[in-house]
């Protein structure tokens, strides 16, 4: 067998990002100097960066990238990204008994980050237990890996622009990707631009209602570090309690920004152009806005009339209490359907038919376009439409009836990658799910079903929390050392949408 594919190519601009990844991680190295703590955590870290990505970079003078090479690259780079983001937990662990300590661990929380999963391995989240910078780093992983590392290499570095098209498209969340402007690299550049944007005004926010004395708790690290977090709906907070931590002010302030994160970016960018119709007009947003809405409004009323009791001491009483349910709902809701992973109440104590409706949301997702995880509404408004043209042309079999979104008609081809992809994307949960369950069993760990299924469904779309021992108040330290393996790949493939990472162990893919 001949290889086709020129893996240097590929290696080397790997080496490329890891060299860049050295930039941000000056950020944790300058909060370790504030709050005067180890620095040696993140010099290592930033010596061994450079070091692995000048060294790969040698690989190859080339960079012409072929789409074979760009399937390559995007998958070498996301999963070289996790492993170096790795590096400060182990570093910062050694000698301690933090969870992070272990080398898989650190990898489960590190390509959790990057990917903006949210899932975590440890135990107790508090600035006693953890160093302000690692939380920090932890925080920034996600925000680093919301829009999308190549996203972001393809707008600062002009030799990725030629390829710019095919590496935008094998990272982006959904089935298309919406050129803004003729030039690939000035659409990456918009996109970061209007991401970064939503963020410093999320932090000016939240640190204004710190200010305002609505917020005490939400100091400024706070501030920037649920900004890094909510705009990638990722969902890790250095707070123990999540954003139940803070008042019903900052968890109201914090829905429309985790709705805004699931929503395509680039129809923001129509707004600023004055032209907003695009949103009035846009099939997906209208539905995606629907779907929060009506879901809300269910689970709302549920937890007023009681029928979804929320137990304990976090989130309070719902039943008779309207506010309260409203905002439980509201917040929890879009929290799992865009992805993020937040919550202001343990819903894991909740009944089932409340389980049963964030379930639901969970297999919704977000936006094509956006930071959200999931298989997305635009994937699902597509396989209704075909359910329903099977269903007419059974009565009508002369009858062409193509399938039409805001009445633009879908190319044929895509509607198969759609169909093929959440076809995928349903059988990979259901056997993750399956290996999970007997992976546990085989080393006497006691996971229900429900729990085995909210585990593959959390980690492969990217969502975070699930139920039981994996809620939103939970952990998936307890999982075997394979199960977690399992989950990493499943981080790592929902991430990229599923494709572009499977195709790499075809044979296919490297023969001539």
């Amino acid at each position: 067998m001949r290889v086709r594919i020129d893996w240097r190519v590929s290696l080397a601009l790997t080496g490329t990002v890891l060299k860049y990844l050295s930039v941000p991680l000056l950020i944790p190295l300058g909060v370790a100097l504030i709050y005067g703590e180890a620095i040696v955590t993140f010099v290592a870290t930033i010596a061994l960066t450079v070091a692995v990505g000048h060294a790969l970079e040698r690989l190859s003078d080339e960079l012409e990238l072929r789409i074979r090479e760009a399937m390559l690259f995007v998958a070498a780079a996301w999963l070289a990204v996790a492993v170096v983001g790795a590096v400060p937990y182990v570093i910062a662990g050694y000698g301690t008994e933090s969870a992070l300590a272990s080398p898989v661990n650190a990898l489960f929380e590190s390509m959790s980050g990057f990917t903006t999963t949210g899932a975590t391995v440890t135990e107790e989240i508090s600035f006693d237990r953890h160093p302000h910078a690692i939380l920090m780093w932890r925080q920034l992983t996600q925000w680093l890996g919301g829009m999308g590392i190549i996203v972001l290499m393809v707008a600062i570095l002009p030799e990725l622009a030629v390829s710019g098209a095919q590496l935008v498209q094998s990272e982006a969340p959904g089935p298309q990707l919406q050129k803004l402007t003729p030039r690939i690299a000035e659409t990456a550049r918009i996109l970061w631009l209007v991401y970064f944007g939503f963020t410093a005004l999320f932090v000016a926010l939240l640190y204004g209602l710190h200010l305002a004395g609505l917020a005490p708790e939400m100091t400024l690290y706070n501030a920037v570090a649920h900004a890094f977090t909510t705009l990638p709906t990722g969902g890790f907070s250095p707070e123990a309690d999540s954003v139940a931590a803070f008042s019903p002010v900052v968890q109201w302030l914090t829905v429309p920004f985790m709705v805004i994160a699931g929503t395509n970016f680039a129809l923001f960018w129509y707004v600023f152009r004055r032209e907003s119709h695009e949103f009035v007009r846009n099939p997906e947003f209208r539905a995606y806005v629907a779907a929060i809405a009506s879901l809300t409004v269910l689970l709302a009323s549920m937890l007023y009339l009681g029928t979804a009791p929320s137990l304990g001491s976090l989130g309070g009483t719902t039943a008779g209490a309207l506010e309260n349910s409203l905002r439980q709902s509201a917040f929890q809701i879009t929290s799992l359907l865009t992805s993020t992973g937040y919550a202001t109440s343990d819903y894991v104590q909740w009944s089932g038919r409340g389980k049963l409706v964030l379930l639901f949301a969970m297999f919704v997702g977000g936006s094509a376009g956006s930071t959200g995880g999931g298989i997305k509404v635009i994937r699902w408004l597509i396989v209704l439409k075909v359910l329903r043209r099977e269903l007419f042309t059974a009565a009508h079999p002369e009858v062409v009836h193509p399938i039409r979104l805001g009445g633009t008609v879908v190319d044929e081809d895509a509607v198969r990658g759609v169909l093929g992809f959440t076809f995928l994307y349903l059988f990979i949960f259901a056997l993750a799910a399956l290996f999970l369950a007997l992976d546990a069993s085989r080393v006497g760990y006691d996971l229900s079903p429900l729990e085995a299924f909210s585990a593959s469904l959390a980690t492969l779309g990217n969502i975070g929390p699930g139920f039981g021992s994996i809620g939103p108040y939970g952990s998936f330290e307890a999982f075997p050392r394979s199960s977690k393996l399992v989950m990493i790949f499943l981080m790592w493939i929902g991430r990229l949408e599923i494709v572009p990472v499977l195709v790499l162990f075809t044979g296919e893919f490297w023969r001539r």
